[in-house]
């Protein structure tokens, strides 16, 4: 009988990097592919990319409701615990024999916390990275340690979920999924783009993309009002923002955005969600990208293009030499774009080795996900205990 692997989206971003492996799942004779979708994905403000989902051929089993108006800390707190309910239904009724979770979004414990009280095991992946300037740092390890089974995209992020307590058989490093899209996606002609959005994208461009931060002492709106001010510094780039996620004080970055587009016609456009393809090929046609998304560590450096990460949202994550990593004062961030338009930083970009492997990673999940069994109970692995390693 065909395991039934449920697989959990709550964002744009996190979809397209499960998309190769979702493929895969829903292809094999082995799996009963279940998709649970929420958060973002159903909301009309952020695109309601359920409807990509969709358009891809995924048929969609549960969707759980679960995002307040509010952007606040409070209404993000309160949103989690609309989605325990929805999701404890949902899990009812699909009673998967696996739970597959991406990362660390706060939708994202919420569906864990659930699964792990109705003992659904869990299959994270890209556990044990560091995000200092966010809280989804501390819900990327509570997710581990929710969890059975781990993919990780970096020997040291194998190491670190090893050292949160967790068995050391049963966490694999496999690489980013992301690289998969990559190597895979044929990318989509700047016309087309132009055609399908209604923009008039040419070279050379920015696109910007900057998260609120939430855990640490840094203005997100100030940040983001910098950002705006250097990209003033360079007339001749046009810019394509695409929207935060919904973190706590993203209406306020979205408002900014929406402003500067207003008062800058014919050279600065707001997307929503770009989509999987686009995104890819907008990445690989623009002069940088600019912002402080996990993308911009982890994708854009395999496309060839540089990425300035602002601020410290992504502190602590290993990132390839052709990213440029600056401070939040306008004239840090206008001196990082001023670096990844110079000739060697384009050099740099073309030839930097990611650290996130090589791109065919669904392969190798797949491969685990036919051999493994329900687990037994959780043993933490006490390094302190161990004799002579073992890791």
């Amino acid at each position: 009988m065909a395991k039934k692997v449920a697989v959990f989206t709550g964002a744009r971003a996190e979809y397209g990097l499960l998309h190769p492996l979702m493929i895969k799942l829903r292809r094999s004779s082995e799996f009963d592919l279940q998709l649970i979708v929420s958060g973002m994905h159903l909301s009309p403000r952020f695109g309601e990319t359920w409807r990509v989902i969709e358009q891809d051929g995924f048929a969609i089993d549960a969707k759980v409701e679960m995002l307040l108006a509010s952007d606040t800390a409070c209404g993000i707190a309160k949103s989690m615990g609309v989605g325990t309910l929805g999701f404890a239904d949902a899990l009812e009724r699909l009673r998967p024999d696996f739970l597959v979770i991406l990362g660390d979004r706060f939708e994202a414990l919420a569906v864990a916390q659930v699964a792990a009280v109705m003992r659904i095991p869990i299959v994270h992946l890209h556990g044990g990275e560091v995000t200092e300037g966010a809280y989804d740092d501390s819900i990327r390890h509570a997710i581990t340690k929710l969890a059975h089974f781990h993919f990780v995209s970096c020997e040291a992020y194998r190491r670190r979920v090893i050292q949160l307590g967790e068995q050391p058989a049963c966490v694999w490093n496999v690489g980013a999924l992301g690289l998969e899209n990559i190597r895979n996606i044929p990318r989509v002609p700047l016309e087309t783009i132009n055609q399908q959005l209604a923009l008039n994208l040419c070279k050379p461009f920015f696109l910007v993309t900057y998260h609120p931060v939430t855990a640490a002492d840094e203005d997100p709106g100030k940040t983001f009002g910098n950002i705006l001010a250097a990209l003033n510094e360079f007339p001749d780039h046009q810019v394509l923002f695409t929207y935060p996620n919904s973190d706590n004080g993203a209406d306020q970055l979205i408002r900014l955005i929406e402003q500067y587009v207003t008062k800058q016609p014919g050279r600065a456009w707001a997307i929503p969600s770009l989509g999987l393809a686009r995104y890819l090929s907008v990445v690989q046609e623009s002069a940088a990208v600019i912002g402080n998304s996990s993308s911009g560590i982890i994708e854009v450096p395999s496309l060839g293009t540089t990425a300035v990460n602002v601020g410290v949202r992504q502190k602590g994550r290993l990132s390839a030499d052709s990213v440029v990593h600056v401070g939040t004062r306008v004239a840090d961030i206008k001196s990082g774009i001023q670096q990844a338009l110079t000739t060697e930083a384009k050099q740099r970009a073309r030839s930097a080795k990611n650290p996130y492997g090589e791109g065919d990673t669904s392969r190798k999940i797949m491969e685990v996900l036919c051999s493994l069994d329900p687990p037994d109970a959780k043993v933490f692995y006490d390094l302190a205990l161990i004799q002579g390693g073992g890791v």
